[in-house]
Parts: C-alpha cells; sequence; structure tokens
C-alpha cells in the first residue's frame, strides 16, 4: 500500500504540534501542506472549530477526503456534532497514540472512491487547477481524443498521465511518442512496426508504438512539429484503427486513445495549410488549454512547497520553508520555463544546500533576477488605462486588447491603483 499523503488541521497550535509530532513518528503515512490530501486529521481541545471544518472542505478541492477528529479532552456531545457535521471517525485523546493509526490507515484502505484530485500530479489552489481537475475526470471516463495545448514547461505530458491513470484503460499501456524526434525515414516503422526482413537489420519482425498501446492510451507530444507526410500517417490510423507492419500485408485493428500535446497555435497552422485540418478536427474533441505559471500566482508557493518536499526525499535533507526573500522571488519572478523552470532551480538549490539548513536560500542571482522583473514597466498602467477606455471598460475585451487573461489584467489594475470602475485613476510609479 502507498504511503497516504495526511493534511493536519488544528486552530491550537499546541495540538497540532503533538499531532505532527505522532504522525511523523508513525512512518506509515506521510505528512503535507500542500496538494490535496488522502486523509484530514482535525485536532481540537473540547469544542470544534467551524474555521477548521471549513479548511478541511477547503483543501479537499470537492473530493471525498475521509476526515478524523482527534479531541484532547473529548465528549459524547463532541462526538455527535462531529458525526453531524460529516467527519468519518472520532479519536479521544487519551487513545490517540494507538486508536488514531489504526483508525487513519483503516479509512484509507478501505475508501473505495479514487479521486482524481487525490493524484499528486495537479498541484494548485487557483480557479484553473480546481476546475481542471474536475474536467479532467469527466474526460477520463470518455474515449474521445484529447489535446492539450500550452507552452513548453507547462506539464502537458502530466494532464496525460493524470488522464490515462484515471480512465478505464489504466491497467493498460500509455505510450508516449515524441513526435518531433521520428524522422519521415523511421516513421512506419517506428509506428507500425515491421515484419522480419522488411528492410536491411530486420532480422526479427517486431510492433509498432501503437500496437503496443492496444487497450491503452497513445500520447502523441508535440504534434504541431510532426511533417506533411507524418500527419498522413498518423491521421489513416486515428480514423480506421488499423496497422499494417511495414512489409506485411494483413491489416491489424488497434484499440488505442490518443492525447496529443503541442505549444503550437494548431488552428493557426491550419488555416497556414502547415498542418492538416481534419487531423486537427480528430484531436480537438476535448480540449485541455494550460496557462502559463505567471498568470496563475496562486500555484507558485503550493508547486515550490510539493517540489521543496520531493527533493527532501531525494536528497535526504528536513527542510521546512523557505526564507523570506526566496519566498517573495518565487512570487515575483515570471517563470518563463514554466512549472518544469521552477522544478529545476529548486532542485539546484537542494545541490548547494548546507546539509543543516532548514530553510532554503534560493541561488542569489536569480533573487536578484526576480527582484528586477517584478517590478512594472514604466508605461504599462497607461496601457491598461487606454485598453480599458476604448473597451469601455469591459474587463473582458480590455484583456483580449492587452493579450492577457483576465487575472492578469485585475492584478496589474490592482498593482497601479486602477479601480474597477471607470472614474478617474491615479496611477502608481512603482
Amino acid at each position: 500500500m502507498n504511503k497516504p499523503l495526511v493534511r493536519v488541521i488544528s486552530d491550537a497550535i499546541d495540538v497540532r504540534g503533538r499531532l505532527l509530532l505522532l504522525l511523523r513518528e508513525m512512518g506509515d503515512v506521510q505528512v503535507s501542506e500542500v496538494g490535496v490530501p488522502d486523509l484530514i486529521c482535525i485536532g481540537c481541545d473540547r469544542q470544534l472549530s467551524l474555521g477548521d471544518l471549513e479548511r478541511a472542505k477547503k483543501y479537499s478541492y470537492g473530493a471525498k477526503v475521509p476526515i478524523v477528529l482527534v479531541a484532547w479532552n473529548g465528549s459524547e456531545e463532541l462526538a455527535i456534532a462531529a458525526m453531524r457535521h460529516g467527519i468519518d471517525d472520532y479519536v479521544r485523546g487519551a487513545n490517540y497514540q494507538v486508536e488514531l493509526p489504526r483508525v487513519l490507515l483503516s479509512l484509507y484502505s478501505s475508501s473505495s472512491q479514487p479521486s482524481v484530485a487525490s493524484c499528486d500530479l495537479l498541484i494548485g489552489e487557483s480557479e484553473f487547477t480546481r476546475t481542471t481537475r474536475d474536467y479532467i475526470a469527466r474526460v477520463a471516463r470518455a474515449s474521445s481524443n484529447v489535446l492539450v495545448t500550452g507552452e513548453t514547461g507547462t506539464g502537458k505530458e502530466l494532464i496525460a498521465k493524470l488522464i490515462h491513470r484515471n480512465s478505464p484503460r489504466a491497467e493498460k499501456a500509455l505510450v508516449c511518442i515524441n513526435c518531433a524526434a521520428i524522422p519521415d525515414t523511421l516513421l512506419e516503422s517506428e509506428l507500425f512496426g515491421y515484419e522480419r526482413g522488411a528492410f536491411t537489420g530486420a532480422t526479427a519482425a517486431r510492433d509498432g508504438n501503437l500496437a503496443a498501446a492496444d487497450g491503452g492510451t497513445v500520447f502523441l507530444d508535440e504534434i504541431g512539429d510532426m511533417s506533411p507526410y507524418a500527419q498522413a500517417k498518423i491521421l489513416r490510423a486515428i480514423e480506421t484503427h488499423e496497422i499494417r507492419r511495414l512489409g506485411g500485408g494483413k491489416a491489424q485493428y488497434v484499440d488505442f486513445r490518443i492525447i496529443a500535446a503541442t505549444n503550437c497555435d494548431l488552428e493557426a497552422l491550419s488555416l497556414e495549410g502547415r498542418f492538416r485540418r481534419d487531423l486537427f478536427f480528430r484531436l480537438n474533441v476535448a480540449r485541455i488549454q494550460l496557462p502559463p505559471l505567471r498568470e496563475r500566482p496562486e500555484d507558485l508557493l503550493p508547486l515550490a512547497h510539493h517540489f521543496r518536499m520531493e527533493f527532501n526525499r531525494s536528497f535526504g535533507r528536513n527542510t521546512l520553508g523557505f526564507t523570506q526573500r526566496s519566498e517573495q522571488a518565487i512570487v515575483n519572478y515570471p517563470w518563463p520555463g514554466n512549472v518544469r523552470e521552477l522544478r529545476n532551480i529548486l532542485e539546484a538549490s537542494f545541490i548547494t544546500l548546507d546539509p543543516e539548513c532548514c530553510w532554503i536560500e534560493m541561488p542569489d542571482f536569480f533573487c536578484s533576477a526576480a527582484e528586477n522583473e517584478g517590478l512594472p514597466e514604466v508605461n504599462e498602467g497607461d496601457r491598461i488605462l487606454k485598453a480599458l477606455s476604448e473597451s469601455g471598460w469591459n474587463k473582458s475585451k480590455a484583456a483580449d486588447i492587452l493579450s492577457w487573461s483576465r487575472m492578469t489584467l485585475y492584478r496589474k489594475m490592482e498593482r497601479y491603483g486602477i479601480p474597477a470602475e471607470g472614474q478617474t485613476a491615479k496611477i502608481c510609479k512603482l
């Protein structure tokens, strides 16, 4: 059994500290402050905090996460109140050292509702991340083709894995194909396989990547970089689900689902004649557009702490968090390389980290760059006012004019002191 992820919630600092200590000593669970937990443990003294209950709902992101209440000075009335509020089990403080591990592991092992939200691949607290979890749950249950688009490093392959793992095809293979790395001369042998003697060096018959995905999922990464020849070949396979080995005569039916990813605008490429429109329509059934990390700042610190804990395990460290300067740099930096860049910089920080240090100090060059990048452009406030004026203060239209998301527009309006309504605004020069 994998170790369940447990989140501890308590308004009482001493109660929270005791729970954290016990859970870390257990060894059978993993305590985390980021991501969506498998179990939630609420601690209290004599009275259940409604604030703790609200936080438990918030951290479950709509999933059914079992909740255990630990009360140091419990009572029958408190136990009844806990059950009425939907808490799954109750442990009194006198028995918590023995009972709590048993109750947590029992709830985890008996949970029969696997949830997309409990998967640790999609970390964050932004509106986009929350709604995408729900959308992935619906997409995963279907058999439709999926097109995932977004800048390099935004996590397109992770989305493909998440869809596959939560689909009825999860027990079969997820075959990843880098479309940009297969030359036309090797395309048919790689995708469809070949018979013995089909070409020099073909000493034995071999299945291709599509046959290897029978019953499972094919992930076509960088589909926008496929040549016209390759596009025609893959389109035929998607339409018929039939493949024919190179040098073979009999067609073979293969059951696979397609998830394609690209950082290109396929619709624009298809209008320019650089990507087949019929292939675009075949792929663009379910669509997931991943925004760049700079447009979802609510996800920055949860992601940073998620990677911090990952590197704690791989480097054998026990860091507690980031220094104030480092945390501010993470928030201010524009992250052109997105999630991949964030992970790589954190890994570099662990390589140079003092073994006795509990607080991560990001590299000085990064903090300096973040401080410079965080300064607003001199004329940016005027550009925002101009776009708002041209759109009649319609925020959606103004965001389109500026090529921003609505959330980016709202953040920058707040930064410059631009009011939500169309009265005269004074621009703050930061």
